[in-house]
C-alpha cells in the first residue's frame, strides 16, 4: 500500500473515533483481512458497512474480491459512499442503503460478514445464511462485546446492556448447537465468531 492509502485509512480510523463509530479493532481487521486472502474469498455479504472500513480494507487485501454490503443509517451510508469512491472501490464494492432484516440480497458468497445490530445476529445469520456457498463461512465480530459477555449480570450496570449482552450470549450457544457448522470462537480484537458451512 502506498502512503496515500496509509494516510487515508488513518483518517477514515480518525473519523470513527472522533464520531463514535464502532468499527473493527486493529486486532480484529488484521485477522479479518489475512483470512479473505488464506482462504481465496472473493465475494463477501457484509451486514452492517458503517462507514465502509472493513469492506474497503478487505477489498485492499484481495484485488479479487467483491463486496456487497448493507447500511441503514443514513449518515453512515454516505461517509461510506464518500470512503468507497476516495479509494477507487466503487467497482468492487455495493453499497445497499436499507436495513438488513428488510433487505433482498441475490447471489451466494463465500463468505458472510456480520457487523450490526448485537441483538439481531441470530436472524442475521438465518436469513442470510441462504446466500452463503456450500462451503462458505459466516464470521462475527463482537462476541466478547467489550469484555461483557464474559461478566456476571450483576456486574453490568444497564438493564439495556443487560438484554443485549444475554442476546450475544444466546447467540453463541445458538451457534454451537448448530449441527451445520463447525464453529470456532477466537479471543481476537473483540472476539471474533467463525462458522464454516459443513459440505453435505
Amino acid at each position: 500500500m502506498n502512503q496515500t492509502v496509509y494516510a487515508d485509512i488513518r483518517e477514515m480510523k480518525k473519523y470513527a473515533l472522533d464520531n463514535k463509530v464502532p468499527i473493527m479493532q486493529d486486532e480484529g481487521i488484521d485477522y479479518l483481512t489475512t483470512f479473505v486472502v488464506k482462504n481465496q474469498i472473493n465475494s463477501v455479504l457484509e451486514i452492517g458497512s458503517a462507514i465502509g472500513y472493513s469492506a474497503i480494507m478487505m477489498a485492499l487485501a484481495n484485488p479479487n474480491l467483491k463486496v456487497t454490503t448493507i447500511e441503514r443509517d443514513r449518515e453512515r451510508y454516505l461517509e461510506a459512499v464518500k470512503n468507497i469512491k476516495q479509494f477507487q472501490l466503487e467497482d468492487r464494492i455495493t453499497l445497499v442503503f436499507h436495513d438488513a432484516l428488510d433487505a433482498n440480497i441475490e447471489g451466494m458468497f463465500d463468505m458472510i460478514f456480520i457487523d450490526a445490530a448485537k441483538g439481531q445476529n441470530i436472524k442475521f445469520f438465518e436469513k442470510y445464511e441462504n446466500n452463503l456457498k456450500e462451503d462458505g463461512y459466516i464470521i462475527t465480530d463482537n462476541m466478547n462485546f467489550h469484555g461483557l459477555v464474559d461478566k456476571l449480570d450483576n456486574e453490568i450496570e444497564s438493564k439495556n446492556l443487560r438484554a443485549l449482552v444475554r442476546k450475544i450470549r444466546d447467540y453463541r450457544t445458538f451457534l454451537i448447537n448448530n449441527q451445520n457448522y463447525q464453529v470456532e470462537f477466537l479471543n481476537i480484537g473483540d472476539g471474533i465468531a467463525v462458522a464454516k458451512r459443513e459440505e453435505k
